[in-house]
């Protein structure tokens, strides 16, 4: 588990769950396991913990535990699911966002330009678009769009500019394809950063990573019982801005709803008003853990 993923705050949010050893809870993103396998030492002999991921790799980890139900498949489907496996409501939810060090430090999985690998970066592999669909068949605008809203790439114009310019003369393959054919673009001050942000707007377009976690917020929030706890671990400002909108608003946008009497109605109740942040100890031994943000909040 250690090696396949390093679980962030792991304590805090699962603690934060307040596991009732009879309860039904959900982890939306299974990974390395490693949240799971605390929210079942916490549970008794009838609780069940619904896991969800969308890697066949990261399931395959599982912990042989009857009390453990699977799920093959995006977490936007939460709520499907719950319903399917015959359960009202769930006490508790938690998701750990982003990539698994697994998926990262894979190379032929294509989600780190450390490697010289295809360009993949399919969380599911069984998906029919890759990032080398994406690089070779979208349009300037396209290419353009995502690079600004996923990556918030200052020079977004520019980077996919120079991609269509590349791929007229022969389609871009790999990692290595797509880090020549944008060298020229690059800050040497800040060309790891820039790579960063760009392979972050490619893996969000590939795996509709935006789209997933407004369907998730929304379907956690149909599944969750009164008085239930979600728990939820960020790692860039895009998606912490829609899991912070939805835990003040109930929505996407974080537009708050009034009553007749002019008071904001939110199904949610904060736990943590600021995100709670990992320490300098868990960064030090766990670099990927530097940009978490932890929220949780209570359903009204």
């Amino acid at each position: 588990m250690s090696t396949y993923h390093i679980p962030v705050l792991l304590e805090e949010s699962v603690s934060a769950l307040a596991i009732n050893k009879d309860g039904v809870y959900v982890d939306a993103t299974f990974g390395g396991g490693g949240h799971s396998r605390a929210i079942l030492d916490r549970l008794g002999k009838k609780g069940t913990l619904i896991a969800f991921d969308k890697d066949a790799e990261a399931l395959a980890n599982a912990p042989k535990d009857k009390r453990l139900i699977l799920v093959h498949n995006d977490f936007r489907f939460v709520h499907n699911y719950i319903r399917y496996y015959g359960f009202e409501t769930v006490d508790g939810i938690l998701a750990d966002l982003g990539v698994s060090s697994h998926q990262f430090d894979t190379g032929e999985r294509g989600f780190s330009f450390r490697f010289d690998a295809p360009l993949d970066m399919r969380m599911n592999t069984l998906a029919q678009k890759s990032a080398k669909i994406v690089v070779n068949s979208y349009s300037f605008e396209e290419l353009e769009t995502i690079f600004r809203l996923y990556g918030e790439v200052e020079i977004s114009r520019k980077i996919a500019d120079m991609i269509c310019k590349e791929r007229e003369k022969s389609p871009i393959q790999s990692t290595d394809d797509l880090g020549r054919a944008i060298a020229d673009a690059l800050p040497k001050f800040a060309e790891h950063k820039y790579l960063a942000k760009i392979y972050q707007a490619l893996r969000i377009e590939v795996n509709g990573e935006m789209n997933s976690l407004e369907k998730f917020m929304a379907g956690a929030t149909k599944s969750l019982v009164s008085g239930g706890i979600i728990s939820v671990i960020t790692y860039h400002s895009l998606e912490d801005r829609i899991v912070k909108n939805f835990l003040k608003s109930g929505n996407a946008s974080g537009e708050v709803k009034r009553d007749l009497m002019g008071r904001g109605i939110s199904p949610y109740l904060p736990v943590n008003k600021k995100p709670i942040l990992p320490g300098e100890e868990e960064i030090s031994g766990n670099t990927r853990a530097r940009s978490a943000k932890l929220r949780i909040a209570q359903k009204r």
